[in-house]
């Protein structure tokens, strides 16, 4: 009888050991869990549908509805003039929207790479209010040997023969002058795409430009020769005054005039003797 009473009582504490073992395991459990879900809720990023490309639109292409989709973005990185609603991208009673630059798949549309609705991918979609469209006559040398692109900022050099137009009449011979600096390019020939193969030699540029500064480039272009020098992409300085002629490029310096000598007033009263008529000078009274 004792020995069944120590069998019952060693299989009691047994299975009271297990069950405590088991709760225990299960209880590290829950809290490996509660950890996980409490780790995981820290990096809940907050995001935002936005619409992007489905594939590669390439410029020129209509901007078609089953070309985009909507995905979602972190709210925290949006990039600037991206579209979150297809009433704004695809606006109601209007033509589709044109493609102004290359966009890859899985690229945000952005506003600065597709025109407004309607508009075709030319240059008037790459002027701002109050800016004209100007050509300038270029050549290898004159356009940086074709490596010129739409949107490239150029300084604009002109060189000319200014004669005697100077201050005081006096001839300088042919200069070189600074006239406009940081001009945008909306135009190589007559494509406004910035996707050129290799380097290309144009033969005209456009130039995006304030009306006063067209009258200041026909001017120039019409009386020397226009050269543009290119400028760096993250370049934000301003060029300052620039001007050099021949004499300063060898570093000559002009001959001096002799100063004039300050003649010396003389009075003479003139006299005869006999057949003789004789100067004879005396002091100047006046």
């Amino acid at each position: 009888m004792r020995a069944v009473f120590g069998l019952v009582l060693i299989a009691g504490i047994g299975l009271a050991g297990f069950a405590a073992y088991m709760v225990k395991e299960r209880l590290d459990t829950y809290e490996a869990a509660l950890a996980q879900a409490r780790a995981a809720q820290g990096q809940i990023v907050d995001t935002v549908e936005v619409f992007v490309a489905k594939e590669q639109l390439t410029y020129g292409a209509r901007l078609a509805k089953e070309a985009v989709r909507l995905v979602k973005w972190p709210k925290s990185a949006l990039p600037e003039g991206v579209f979150t609603e297809a009433a704004a991208l695809f606006p109601e009673d209007k033509d589709p929207r044109t493609i102004l630059r290359t966009m890859e798949k899985n690229e945000p549309i952005l506003a600065v790479k597709i025109t407004e609705p309607g508009q075709d991918a030319g240059i008037t979609s790459r002027l701002k209010r109050g800016m004209r469209a100007f050509a300038i006559k270029v050549d290898a040398t004159s356009g940086v040997s074709g490596f010129l692109r739409p949107g490239d900022r150029v300084d604009v050099y002109w060189t000319g023969n200014v004669g005697r137009m100077t201050v005081g009449g006096e001839g300088r011979g042919e200069i070189t002058k600074l006239i406009q600096t940081g001009v945008q390019l909306v135009a190589v020939d007559q494509s406004a795409s910035d996707e050129r193969p290799g380097a290309t030699v144009a033969r005209t540029v456009t130039v995006a430009v304030r009306p006063n500064q067209v009258a200041a480039l026909a001017q120039a272009q019409s009386t020397g020769k226009l050269s543009l020098a290119l400028v760096g992409a993250g370049d934000d300085s301003v060029s300052s005054s620039i001007e050099m002629d021949q004499q300063m490029l060898l570093g000559l310096t002009r001959a001096r005039e002799p100063e004039p000598v300050e003649k010396k007033e003389e009075c003479t009263i003139r006299t005869r003797r006999g057949s003789e008529v004789v100067e004879i000078p005396i002091p100047c009274t006046n």
